[in-house]
């Protein structure tokens, strides 16, 4: 396999991902993290040049947005916490919890985004099933393992974790009985990205703070959570087999995806984070608020408005191609930085360092397209290899033991928590 023919494309999923990930440390939550994966699967399809890919287009983008997107209910401030101790055993834990919590974003994003690449008409997924089984396994494994048990990894916070965990072995168990194993392979990848991206995300944080480094810390760590989660999902993608010509979505089907990414989810954003009530509580501290919150809201209802409109005239052409899906990944891309301006202040005059970052991500991203060839020479890889994901996985438990074990030998108290008391 010509692997090389896969760094730029890898690169660019992973900035896409990484810089809308970024983004939606401004939202928070599920509706933010949908967002940011729907971005993930867009930019995925284009650097693929696969024209049934281009059909599905709002579908994948759909898949990736649920599957990224649930793990948003996880609360892990805590665990951040935990992971800026100043002794190993609580450190390791908080750097631990944060691979197990990005690796449940990953393994539930890439996975979906794996079946919906999967799907053909002979071998179509039972989507209707799936979801039924991800949502039983998941209430079956909060109960269980929080409520019977009293396994509690954010105490006193939400456990939605257990709930994340059962859906994603549901998951897991629907592809193995289906042998769907490329999907299983892209959802491995993405947890591995993903998880080993919070983790060390955690720790350039703490590296960060230690440094007196004037800077949005926790922005660095949200950016190395989507980088090496969408170059998981890029990797697990490219070396896998995927069958070929995918029949085009319905109609119903294509533009209830675009309900979804393009009215429901800024819909949601727009209410919890954009609104004239929410701004008025967020910028408080400004002058002329009542002014300054009333032009944020509008302004940011045009963008929402605008980006929802533009969805829809480029989805409404008969054929889509290399240029189309390029002008649907910025569009949802663009509109997301602008109201990430406006929640922080755009109009009252506050513009943070991070967001010009933003930018020239955004920049970079055009610049690395130009150098994406074509056509991406996929891998042919079909079975499962049990043995090297477990080996894969322990490396990766014992780098956070590296990571855990460096940081509390940079850094004295930095106000970290400790879950596990020590004499």
């Amino acid at each position: 396999m010509k692997t090389g023919a896969w760094r730029v494309p890898m690169l660019f999923v992973a900035m896409s991902l990484a810089t809308a990930w970024a983004i939606r440390g401004q939202f928070g939550h599920e509706q933010g993290a949908a967002w940011a994966g729907a971005i993930g699967g867009v930019a995925l399809v284009l650097v693929s040049q696969r024209q049934d890919w281009y059909r599905k287009i709002m579908v994948i983008a759909l898949a990736s947005a649920v599957g990224w997107g649930a793990g948003g209910m996880i609360s892990y401030g805590m665990i951040v916490g935990y992971g800026k101790a100043d002794n190993f055993i609580n450190a390791y834990y908080g750097l631990g919890m944060l691979f197990v919590i990005g690796g449940l974003f990953g393994l539930l994003g890439g996975g979906l985004v794996g079946l919906a690449l999967d799907s053909t008409k002979e071998k179509r997924v039972n989507w209707g099933v799936l979801m039924a089984e991800m949502t039983a396994g998941g209430l079956l494994s909060y109960y269980l393992l929080v409520e019977q048990i009293g396994i509690k990894m954010t105490p006193p916070r939400s456990e939605a974790w257990a709930v994340c965990l059962g859906a994603a072995l549901a998951m897991l168990w629907h592809m193995a009985r289906e042998e769907r194993h490329s999907p299983m392979r892209v959802a491995f990848f993405s947890m591995l990205g993903a998880g080993i991206g919070f983790g060390f995300g955690n720790f350039l944080q703490v590296i960060g703070i230690t440094a007196n480094v004037s800077f949005n810390m926790w922005n660095v760590m949200e950016y190395s959570i989507g980088f090496f989660g969408g170059l998981g999902m890029a990797y697990g993608v490219f070396i896998s087999k995927w069958p070929l010509d995918i029949p085009e979505p319905k109609k119903w089907e294509k533009w209830s995806a675009w309900g979804v990414i393009a009215v429901c989810i800024p819909l949601i954003v727009y209410r919890e984070s954009l609104s004239y009530e929410h701004l008025s509580r967020r910028l408080k501290d400004l002058p002329n608020l009542e002014s300054l919150a009333t032009t944020s809201a509008v302004v940011a209802a045009g963008v929402l408005i605008t980006m929802m409109f533009l969805l829809y005239w480029q989805l409404k052409k008969n054929r889509l191609g290399q240029k189309e899906v390029l002008h649907i990944l910025f569009t949802l891309l663009v509109p997301y930085m602008l109201v990430s301006y406006i929640v922080k202040g755009l109009f009252g005059g506050l513009m943070e360092p991070t967001h010009h970052l933003y930018l020239l991500n955004i920049l970079i991203l055009l610049i690395l397209f130009r150098f994406v060839k074509a056509p991406i020479p996929f891998g042919n890889q079909e079975r499962v290899s049990i043995k090297i994901w477990m080996f894969y996985l322990l490396a990766a438990i014992a780098f956070m033991a590296l990571l855990a074990f460096m940081a509390i030998n940079v850094h004295g108290d930095i106000g970290g928590h400790n879950r596990f008391l020590l004499d």
